[in-house]
């Protein structure tokens, strides 16, 4: 009998203040939008590696899970690793066809707050 799939462990970012803003962010989305990006981060987490059209690198440890909403509109989580685990750094409702630099700025800089 085959163990049992392991799920890499997911943490929100928390600021120094405590907040988690990748959770805040999940939980202001409609309930339908909410299933969908969690169904996407589960699917990462127990089928690591996993490529497109679900997830794919960014650069320099990012990573981004795409979620299609059923409100026609697109959803990212950006994520990294630590220490084997799954760091959700920042997520966003997709405007553009590239991923603003803002929002690579911010979850580079949170990456690297919890690699450091």
């Amino acid at each position: 009998m085959p163990d049992k799939l392991k799920p890499i462990p997911l943490v929100f970012w928390r600021s120094a203040t405590g907040r988690e803003p990748v959770r805040e962010w999940l939980n202001e989305l409609p309930r339908d939008d909410q299933r969908t990006v969690g169904r996407d981060l589960a699917k990462v987490q127990f089928g690591w590696p996993i490529g497109l059209p679900l997830c794919r690198p960014l650069s320099r440890g990012l990573w981004e899970v795409r979620s299609s909403l059923a409100s026609k509109r697109e959803a990212r989580v950006l994520f990294g690793f630590h220490d084997g685990v799954l760091v959700a750094l920042h997520a966003f409702i997709k405007k553009t066809r590239t991923t603003p630099d803002d929002d690579m700025a911010l979850a580079r800089q949170r990456l690297k707050e919890v690699t450091s």
